[in-house]
C-alpha cells in the first residue's frame, strides 16, 4: 500500500509538504500541489479515511437533502446539475456525499439533522425543499454547517441563480422586439418559494420601468415542471377576448405543455404567439423553433456551493456567511417574434 512517505521520496519532498498538497493547503505552490497530485495518483494513493478522520475530527462526508414533490428526483434537469456541479467540487477537495433521507413514507423516520447526526456529516447542503419546514429550521438552527441554495439565511450561507437579472432581461428582451401583451405563468407557491417571489418582483418592476402596464389576467399562477397544468394555464390565455402576443413560462419543461395547447390551438410558434422558458434545459435548445429562454449556470452554482460548504468545514472563522449570487445567461431563439420590423419601437 503506497504511503504519503512513498510519495515524498518519489517526489523529492518532505513528507509534510505531501500532506499540504494532498489536503490543499494554501502555503504551497498550485504547481507543487499539482506535481504531488499527480505523482500520488500515479502511484495509486488512496488516504486512510479512518486516520484522517481521527486526525482531522471530520469524516469528510456531506450530506445532501434534497426533495422534489415532483416526484422528478435525479431527472430535474435544473438541480440535477447543481447536484452535479456540487458533487465534482467536493469529491475534487476529497469528501464524499451521502444522501439525507427525506421520504415521508418511512415509519418512524429520523429527522433530518437526527439523520445528519446518525451519519456524522461534516456539513449540509440543502436544495429544492419547503425551507420554512420545521425540520429545516432545525437544521439551519443547529451548528451544523449548512449552505442552502436558492434560498436564503441570515444565520448561514447561500449560492442563489440570479433570478431578478434574469427575469429582467428575459422581459426586456421580448419587449425589445416590440410586444406590449406579455403574459406570465409563475411557478406559483409564492408564499414560500423565493425564486418565485424574486421572479414576480422582477417581472412587475421591469414593465413598470418599460412602462408597459400588467394586464392582471395575463398573470397566472401554475406550477414548475407541470406541462400539464401549463397546458391548461396557455388555454386559459389564449381564449382571452385580447389574448397576448408573448406567454412567459415558468421553466422550459413547463413550456412543453403551452407549446401543445397552442398546436391544439391550430396556432403557430412565433407566427401566432410567442412563448419564452426559463432554466435553459438541453431538449429547449433542440426544439423547432428553438425556445428563447433564460440559462442557469446550474453547474457553477453547485460548485460554488460545494466551495462554500467547505470553507465552513475547513475555515469556520474565517468563511463569510453571504450570499453568492450566479448570473444566467439569456439565450435568444426563434420563439419570440420580432414585431418591431417596419416600425420603430421606443423602450425609453
Amino acid at each position: 500500500m503506497v504511503s504519503m512517505k512513498d510519495i515524498a521520496q518519489s517526489c523529492g519532498v518532505s513528507i509534510a509538504t505531501v500532506s499540504k498538497a494532498l489536503n490543499n493547503h494554501s502555503d504551497i505552490s498550485e504547481a507543487t500541489k499539482k506535481m504531488i497530485r499527480g505523482k500520488a495518483q500515479e502511484m495509486g494513493y488512496f488516504p486512510n479515511s479512518s486516520a484522517r478522520a481521527l486526525k482531522t475530527n471530520r469524516t469528510y462526508n456531506i450530506g445532501v437533502l434534497f426533495v422534489d414533490r415532483a416526484r422528478n428526483g435525479l431527472t430535474h434537469d435544473y438541480f440535477s446539475r447543481v447536484l452535479d456541479g456540487f458533487k465534482v467540487e467536493a469529491e475534487g477537495r476529497g469528501y464524499d456525499l451521502t444522501f439525507i433521507n427525506c421520504s415521508e413514507t418511512i415509519k418512524n423516520r429520523m429527522s433530518y439533522l437526527e439523520h445528519s447526526r446518525s451519519r456524522g456529516v461534516d456539513g449540509i447542503v440543502i436544495a429544492h425543499i419547503d425551507f420554512e419546514q420545521d425540520e429545516v429550521i432545525e437544521l439551519i438552527k443547529s451548528d451544523l454547517p449548512v449552505v442552502t441554495i436558492d434560498h436564503s439565511f441570515d444565520a448561514k450561507p447561500s449560492v442563489l441563480s440570479d433570478n431578478v437579472k434574469g427575469m429582467k432581461d428575459l422581459v426586456t428582451y421580448v419587449a425589445g422586439r416590440g410586444h406590449r401583451r406579455i403574459a406570465y405563468i409563475n411557478g406559483g407557491d409564492r408564499q414560500t418559494s423565493s425564486v418565485t417571489r424574486n421572479r414576480l418582483v422582477a417581472f412587475y418592476s421591469v414593465m413598470e420601468e418599460l412602462g408597459i402596464p400588467v394586464r392582471e389576467e395575463y398573470m397566472l399562477d401554475g406550477d414548475y415542471r407541470n406541462p400539464l397544468n401549463c397546458r391548461e394555464m396557455t388555454l386559459r390565455l389564449l381564449n382571452l377576448p385580447e389574448p397576448p402576443t408573448c406567454i412567459l413560462f415558468p421553466d422550459d419543461l413547463s413550456a412543453l405543455g403551452g407549446l401543445n395547447a397552442i398546436k391544439e390551438k391550430g396556432l403557430t410558434v412565433p407566427d401566432d404567439i410567442s412563448v419564452a422558458g426559463y432554466d435553459g434545459i438541453n431538449v429547449a435548445k433542440y426544439l423547432e423553433p428553438k425556445m428563447t429562454t433564460i440559462e442557469q449556470s446550474a453547474s457553477k452554482i453547485g460548485a460554488k456551493a460545494a466551495e462554500k460548504l467547505i470553507g465552513m468545514i475547513e475555515k469556520p472563522k474565517t468563511t463569510l456567511i453571504d450570499r453568492t449570487v450566479v448570473e444566467g445567461v439569456l439565450l435568444p431563439g426563434g420563439s419570440v417574434k420580432d414585431l418591431t420590423r417596419g416600425r420603430r419601437i421606443s423602450l425609453s
